[in-house]
């Protein structure tokens, strides 16, 4: 069975910025294949670093590589945000994924959110200097 994300107008969903790079694989309508960076990830969609412009509303078919394993799926591309020489970032909502698929990415959110508020958290704990 495959999972369709909706969004809520209302609230934005939580967006996980990569510090590092995430390469995802993305295949085009045409048959076109392209190598991408994934700068930001949410339940609903994400931000690429591609190489050239998708043509906002194309589809794609996007797979990466999470810790709790591949994800593949079906996305739509949005406008771009940014523009420059050699690379577009693009945003791009997902429309499609299998039940699989849409477990392994809520479980890399959730622990990906979990390590970050925990270790916030313990900096918080270590408190200033000299104690």
């Amino acid at each position: 069975m495959s999972h369709f994300p909706q969004t809520d107008a209302n609230r934005r969903a939580p967006r996980l910025q990569f510090s590092g790079t995430v390469a995802a694989a993305i295949h085009g309508e045409g048959g076109q294949h392209a190598r991408a960076r994934l700068k930001s990830l949410s339940i609903t969609g994400g931000l690429l670093q591609v190489p050239c412009e998708i043509s906002p509303g194309d589809f794609i078919e996007i797979a990466f590589q999470t810790r709790s394993g591949p994800i593949h799926g079906m996305a739509e591309m949005l406008p771009a945000m940014r523009k420059f020489e050699s690379a577009c970032l693009q945003p791009f909502r997902f429309i499609a994924l299998g039940d699989d698929d849409h477990r392994k990415l809520c479980m890399a959110l959730e622990s990906a959110f979990d390590r970050r508020f925990l270790d916030s958290f313990a900096e918080d704990l270590t408190g200033p200097a000299g104690f």
